[in-house]
């Protein structure tokens, strides 16, 4: 997400910020009397727990209705958010941050025992977060996590109702992003309590301090509804009374619903961002999200096979998917990291740890390795199912990567689209041969990518496991951690290395072809995080 400075790198993604109109106040005579905007999304609502949720539409939904230490604002840099100011000690290793007085959406008063609680709740074993590795760099929350110290002994206190302070174990350049991320925000422990299991089902088991609060939402809808949160400390700038969202899976009904009045934002596929590159309300966005493919290698001896995997990856024609197939402003992926997200003296991460071989379509080479990776796992034939999202999206990479794939001799691919709920849970638990995956950077940074493939990280849904790797990354992380120079070299090993071993295959870099009605006005766009920002848009007449 948003940093002032990671070890001196310059942020592409900063530069990318697209602000739909300028932010700030407008004249009451511009506005709409109807200040509701209706947004479509691809899937449903997943989880409104902050410790829990992992997909982008949960990110972007807590994003509205929930607000952190601090906030993302334009440039991708961080801004006040309940913390009014912070100041770091001289040796990087406490932040304090002095809290504003605010409110939870019932009313009750907000402080810093509600980020304690959310912190520890987070990093506990029993929460099974799998975002509490975000929480590594702080004193003793790996203990916590593998269950060797309490929660209570997270490096995190309060002084008084309105100042935190935290204790990291090593410095974190971008330790003011991390903050800013749904997983850091506060928690209201009385709900916890009251509901229970049932905490955060639906709209009315949860309360909110965000721009907006979740109003209509049954846990399983493919709609939901935010409502302006008349409590939140900076109501003032909040223009909109509400935020529909619909799952619309068919981007032929979602053109329709546009075309009708019922939708103002929505996104393009197929033939679509062809058809309308030159209406006024067509954007055409840059995103840091890296669509992939995971292989469980927990046990089949042929997907642990180095040379499978490579043959795997080298028989996809990216080029040809994203230019012929896609047409959405998506580029073929080079690894891991997006193109655009980390420079630094002038360098583009992602172009200097590119492993040309581990991406590059090279039919006669895959079928090589393919042949030999049968024989060494004594095998004449090879038979798997691929997992994806039921989307347009997911079922044009299966049916993409399917065909590549049956370019391969004795093999035979079998695909499978579910609802995106059912895919996470199962690729979390482990219950795939093959899975078309996304992730998408949630600050401008190569680790928070890279960390996610380092062994027994709860993302690594495959399994995959390097030393080398794992190495590479703690020296980014603790050793070099205020040497630029090493650190940055580190993690373009480590990508190197996950590369050469195929631990993953990235597919393409994904465009967000979009439309968006005229009238829409002060809607902020983020190539990283949780990418939509409602507090100060509008309807304007």
């Amino acid at each position: 997400m948003r940093v002032k400075s990671i070890a001196k790198l310059g942020v592409v993604a900063a530069l990318a910020t697209i602000s739909l109109a300028a932010c700030g106040t407008s004249s009451n005579d511009n506005k709409a009397k109807n200040q509701t905007v209706h947004v479509m999304e691809t899937s449903a609502l997943a989880s409104m727990d902050n410790a829990k949720a992992t997909d982008i539409i949960s990110g972007e939904t807590l994003n509205n209705t929930g607000e952190g230490l601090l906030r993302f604002g334009k440039n991708s840099k961080t801004k006040p958010g309940l913390a009014k100011s912070y100041t770091k000690s001289k040796d990087g290793l406490t932040y304090t941050f002095n809290l504003r007085k605010s409110q939870w959406s019932n009313g009750e008063k907000l402080t810093a025992q509600d980020f304690v609680y959310s912190w520890r709740r987070t990093v506990a074993p029993k929460t099974s977060s799998q975002y509490a590795y975000l929480y590594a760099d702080i004193k003793n929350a790996n203990a916590v996590m593998n269950g060797k110290k309490v929660p209570a002994a997270l490096g995190v206190k309060k002084v008084g109702d309105y100042k935190l302070v935290v204790t990291l174990a090593h410095p974190v350049s971008y330790f003011p992003t991390l903050v800013a991320q749904q997983c850091f925000y506060p928690v209201n422990k009385g709900a916890v309590d009251k509901y229970g299991s049932k905490y955060a089902s639906n709209a009315q088991r949860n309360v909110y301090n965000g721009p907006f609060k979740l109003t209509s939402w049954s846990g399983t809808s493919d709609n939901w509804t935010l409502t302006k949160n008349k409590k939140y400390w900076n109501a003032k700038v909040v223009k909109l009374q509400h935020v529909k969202y619909s799952a619309v899976k068919d981007p032929q009904t979602a053109l329709s619903q546009y075309q009708s009045g019922k939708l103002d934002i929505i996104s393009l596929s197929g033939q679509q961002p062809k058809n309308y590159k030159n209406s006024k309300d067509f954007h055409s966005r840059k995103s840091s999200r890296i669509t992939y493919v995971e292989l469980n290698q927990r046990k089949d001896t042929m997907l642990k096979n180095t040379k499978a995997r490579q043959a795997l990856s080298m028989v996809i024609n990216r080029k040809q998917y994203v230019n012929k197939v896609l047409q959405d402003g998506s580029t073929p992926a080079t690894g891991i990291v997006s193109t655009g997200l980390a420079i630094r003296n002038g360098k583009d991460f992602a172009k200097e740890a590119t492993v040309p071989s581990a991406t590059d379509y090279n039919l006669a080479k895959a079928q090589k390795l393919w042949n030999q990776a049968l024989k060494e796992t004594g095998r004449t034939s090879y038979s798997l199912t691929l997992l994806g999202d039921d989307t347009p999206a997911g079922k044009s990479a299966t049916e993409y990567i399917q065909s590549q794939w049956g370019k391969l001799d004795h093999f035979k691919v079998t695909n499978a689209n579910i609802p995106y709920k059912t895919r996470l849970s199962r690729s979390q638990n482990g219950q795939f041969q093959a899975v078309v995956s996304g992730w998408s950077a949630d600050f401008p940074d190569p680790i928070t990518d890279l960390s996610l493939f380092t062994t027994g990280n709860t993302y690594n849904n495959g399994r995959w496991s390097s030393k080398a790797y794992d190495k590479l990354i703690n020296e980014a992380t603790i050793t070099n951690a205020n040497k630029p120079a090493a650190r940055w070299q580190n993690l373009v090993d480590a990508q190197k290395v996950l590369l050469k071993d195929q631990g993953i295959i990235p597919i393409y870099q994904t465009g967000m072809p979009q439309l968006v009605k005229s009238k829409v006005k002060g809607v902020v766009y983020f190539p990283v995080g949780a990418n939509w920002d409602y507090s100060q848009a509008y309807i304007a007449k």
